[in-house]
């Protein structure tokens, strides 16, 4: 999927991509839960999560972005962005690559002190922003929280987390008691596994690789 959320989509290789959500009202107290690196962030419905605030660079209000999304370039001055739980509404002033991270300056965040009252906080995107996805792609968040079942349809579990590896995404699938031992299984997304993504019934349908369950 590339990210945003996600702003990160993921590739299923079958079904079309949902249109964009529309923006709810902010503080609306609806939230997707999303699992990132084992923290759990809730993003808010209508928005769309694009990085965290992870530390500060200098004494300016500089912001170290760890990036939830496969399009940087979203990131232009004027850019509005909704921070933290509250969604407080901050403007890009400059943005720009850092090793693996994003430095982003905020209108109104000037000091290192503005910046520390941001550090850990989220950072979303409004979901009618959302950058169009070509077909066979979703964001995470649609995908997150899907049943999975097999094309015999036995129930294999829900899907809490999406991995990108590099080569391919890998959805983590919180297992049936009596599936792989209980344990949670990996599952690659590519087009020999992942058969049929219906968002409207929130299933995934699978063809399951030899190797992939423990018996």
């Amino acid at each position: 999927m590339p990210k945003e959320q996600t702003d990160k989509p993921t590739n299923s290789g079958r079904a079309r991509h949902p249109a964009s959500r529309a923006r709810s009202t902010p503080n609306s107290g609806n939230t997707q839960p999303y699992l990132h690196r084992n923290q759990v962030v809730d993003v808010p419905d209508g928005y769309l999560a694009v990085g965290r605030i992870t530390s500060l660079h200098g004494l300016k209000g500089e912001l170290k972005v760890e990036l939830l999304t496969d399009f940087p370039e979203r990131f232009v001055p004027g850019l509005p962005l909704f921070v933290g739980e509250a969604l407080d509404e901050y403007t890009v002033r400059q943005a720009r690559p850092h090793k693996n991270q994003l430095l982003l300056m905020l209108e109104g965040v000037a000091t290192r002190e503005d910046g520390e009252a941001l550090r850990n906080a989220w950072l979303f995107v409004d979901g009618a922003d959302a950058v169009e996805l070509e077909d066979d792609t979703y964001w995470v968040h649609d995908i997150v929280g899907l049943v999975v079942q097999t094309e015999e349809g036995q129930r294999l579990g829900t899907i809490t987390e999406v991995l990108f590896t590099g080569a391919n995404e890998v959805y983590v699938i919180e297992t049936e008691p009596s599936v792989n031992q209980g344990k949670p299984l990996l599952l690659p997304a590519i087009s020999d596994v992942v058969k049929q993504v219906d968002l409207a019934a929130q299933l995934i349908t699978v063809r399951l690789l030899p190797g992939l369950l423990e018996e």
